[in-house]
Order: C-alpha cells, then structure tokens, then sequence
C-alpha cells in the first residue's frame, strides 16, 4: 500500500497532467490497451478451446453407457450455457448481443454509450458460454468488442478529458481485438482504417496509436498462445494469367450470396427482436433451444456447428464430394443467420469464412471439371471465395485479404484476392446491399429512437 500511495499513485497522476502536452502520453496508453487486450482476448480463445475439447471428448469419456442418454446430457448442458448467455445480455448490457462491432462505431460517433464495467464480464462470460456451446458465432465480435472497452476503461481510469484522445483508444482496441483474434497485425489496423473510416477520426498521433495497439496486442497474443497461423491448409498454389477471369466470376457468385446473407441477418434480427420483445423469458428460452440443438449436433457431426474453423482443413483437403459439401453449405448458411440473427454475443467473421471456404471448394470442383489445364488446388480456390465472401457482406475487402493472407500465408494470390473482392464487392453495391455492421447500427439507433 505505501509503494501504490507514495510510488504508483503519484507517478499515474503526473502522466496524466501530461497528457494535454505530449502525444506519447497516447501511446503509452494505446500499449497498454493492446496488451490488455492480448492478454483478455488470448484468455477468452484459452478458455473457449478448453470447453471445445470437453464437446469433442464428452461422448467418449461419459459415465453413462446409454448413448441416448449421454445425447441428452450434452443438449441438456449447453442449453444452459445458451440460457446463461442469453441472460447475461439481457439483464446486465444489452449492448453486448451480436458482434458488438456495430456498437463500437456508434461510441466512436458518440451515439452508443460504452459501459465497460458492465460489458467486460458480460461479452467475456457470455460469450464462452455461447460460442462453447457449439453456436456458429466466431470469436472476434467478443475480442473487439472487449478491447474497445479496456480502451474506454483505460481512458476513464486515466480520466482524458479530450473525445479524440478517448475515441483514439477506443478505436485501438477494436483493431487489437481482431489482431488477437486471427493473428493478424496487419488485418487489425487495416480493420479500423477501412471498416471505421466514417467513425474514426485520422491524426498522425490516432493512427500510430492504433499500430502500437495492434502490434503490442500480437506480442502478448503470440507469447501467451504462440505465433502459429490460425488455419493449417495445403499451400496455395500460384494461378496463371490466362485464369484470372474466372475469379471475377467467382467474386460475382460470392456478392449475390453475401447480399442475400446480409438481407436475411437484418430480417432475422428484426423479427426476432419483436418476438423478445413480448415476453422478457423469449430471448433465454431461444438461446437454450439454440444452444442444445447446436451443442448436440457440434458433439455428433461437428462440420454442422461451430466457428467453421475445424471443418475448413478438411473440406480444403477435398475430404468432400460436391453434393454432401453442398448439403454442409446449405445447412451453415441458414444456420449462421439465425445463430447470429438471434443476439448471441458472437462474431459473424469466422462462420463467414467457413461459408466462404466451402463455396470455394465447390466452384473449384465445378472449374477443375470445366477447365482442367488450369490446375488450381482447392486451398487457392478456398481462399480466395473466404476473402471474396468476407468483402461483399462486411464490405471491408482490403481488410479481408489482409487477415485472408496473414491467416493462410497466401501471399503469392494477391492479383485473384483482388479481383474476387473487387468484384464481388461491386456485386454487392449494385444489389443495393448495404454493409452489414453500418445497417445494424443504423437499425439500433432507429429502434431507440422510436422508444
């Protein structure tokens, strides 16, 4: 106590007076806000893996014999983990339902409060329980939004008084959030430059804040969990000039279904709000319906539940015939919509990629059939429709072919990652579709308004 009173305290509160003078004060602080946010966000994927092996090795390990029983049991079990998430949101931070990305760019434009005291432990808490339960959610909604809220606590705890300076690591949190959740630096600065760039407010200090936030962010991130990719994949293979046009129409097929994705979410969202809306139990009795129907079948036939991220290697290495992955693709589209749709504190980022990847190996079956001189491997196919299908529904393409090739070291697909979410992005803005983060905060400011 005497080192905190007469060392500590003393020291924090001269930092602080300096921080109308020197821009360092800002990244001093935007260091701190990445690491802090490495270290939550390396927790949260620490703890999440921990309840995935428990799902993977509950039906071998269990203590019954019945199988039946033991079905029960797990739908039983995650049932209460969706319960218990969905309540959580409920009760104690609205705020925190779906990615939380759309609430981030609203405080960045001081028009959705961050009551970080509140969130922390709710996106933290609720979100292992929901996506532990098997849900098709992904985990960067958490971690950005979590690191978004260690930036504002970190802010009201060193009290700045500048909305820039707050804004500045609010936003720097956010890019160390999907830094840490997808290993990648590059993907987490170019997220808040591109994804926020009508919210976030460009100075020379606010973008070296958020490089520092990032870069420190993967520093812990990769001392606690460890620099390997996030995806293990068969290496991509170059692609010959003479077939570049073909993912042009790839990147055509992938905007008509990231629009149709993004139409569905907005209506699901919409409906399902009313439906909660008229009875204070419908959002924890949909949660528990999701989450043990989701639990049971992540147990049973895992490709059908969960981030994607364990179903990706396997349909890139070809594991698949066209028809079953067909049937997969079909099943998670729908799915993803309404786990997402329905407020669950999760991600969209992940389950998009895992669409994205299948839809890739399907039009690489179709293309190897039709066109069998290019000889292009199912991971250059996969890889291209993840970044292509990323950019037409978040309508962020420079940012999803930045993560895309930090992700799965397929650097040497530059040309084709353009051409696929160049042009599906213009698919997507022809169809009048708009950003998906930018028309869920549009949605949530009309529905507060009309209150």
């Amino acid at each position: 106590m005497y080192i905190y009173n007469q060392i500590i305290l003393p020291t924090i509160k001269k930092m602080i007076s300096w921080q109308n003078r020197s821009p360092f004060f800002i990244l001093i602080l935007a260091a701190i806000v990445g690491a802090l946010t490495g270290m939550l966000g390396s927790i949260f994927q620490i703890s999440l893996n921990v309840i995935i092996d428990w799902h993977q090795n509950f039906l071998k390990d269990s203590f019954t014999s019945s199988k039946y029983l033991n079905y029960f049991l797990i739908f039983i079990i995650t049932a209460i983990m969706g319960a218990f998430s969905y309540f959580l949101v409920q009760r104690y931070a609205p705020e925190s339902s779906g990615s939380g990305i759309p609430e981030v760019e609203g405080a960045l434009i001081d028009l959705r409060p961050i009551r970080w005291w509140r969130v922390l432990p709710v996106k933290f808490f609720g979100g292992i329980a929901a996506l532990g339960s098997g849900m098709i959610l992904g985990r960067e909604g958490p971690t950005v939004q979590i690191g978004a809220n260690l930036g504002k606590m970190v802010s009201d705890t060193c009290k700045l008084k500048n909305k820039e300076s707050q804004h500045t690591l609010i936003a720097t949190g956010a890019g160390a959030g999907i830094t840490t959740a997808f290993n990648a630096p590059l993907g987490g600065i170019l997220f808040i430059i591109e994804e926020m760039h009508d919210e976030f407010t460009y100075t020379k200090s606010s973008i070296k804040a958020v490089l520092v936030g990032c870069i420190t962010a993967c520093i812990t991130y990769q001392l606690i969990i460890g620099n390997a990719s996030i995806l293990t994949i068969p290496a991509p293979n170059s692609v010959s000039l003479n077939s570049l046009w073909i993912f042009i129409f790839l990147g055509l097929i992938l905007g008509i279904i990231g629009s149709f994705s993004n139409f569905l979410i907005l209506h699901t969202r919409s409906y399902l709000a009313n439906f909660y809306k008229k009875n204070n139990y419908n959002i924890i009795l949909t949660g528990a319906i999701l989450a043990g129907i989701f639990g049971l079948l992540y147990s049973v036939i895992s490709q059908l539940a969960g981030d994607g991220f364990n179903i990706i290697p396997k349909v890139v290495d070809g594991l698949y015939a066209f028809y079953p992955l067909l049937l997969i693709f079909v099943f998670r589209f729908f799915a993803t919509i309404i786990c997402f749709g329905s407020g669950a504190p999760g991600g969209i980022f992940s389950p998009t990629m895992a669409l994205g990847a299948i839809i890739g190996v399907l039009f690489g079956f179709i293309i190897q059939n039709i066109f069998p001189s290019y000889d292009i491997n199912l991971s250059s196919y996969a890889i291209l429709a993840m970044a292509g299908l990323f950019a037409s529904t978040i309508r962020a393409p420079l940012t999803g072919i930045v993560i895309i090739m930090e992700m799965t070291n397929g650097y040497m697909l530059i040309l084709p990652l353009i051409l696929t979410c160049v042009s599906a992005t213009f698919i997507a803005q022809t169809l009048g579709s708009s950003p998906l983060y930018s028309a869920i905060l549009q949605n949530t400011l009309q529905s507060k308004n009309s209150e």
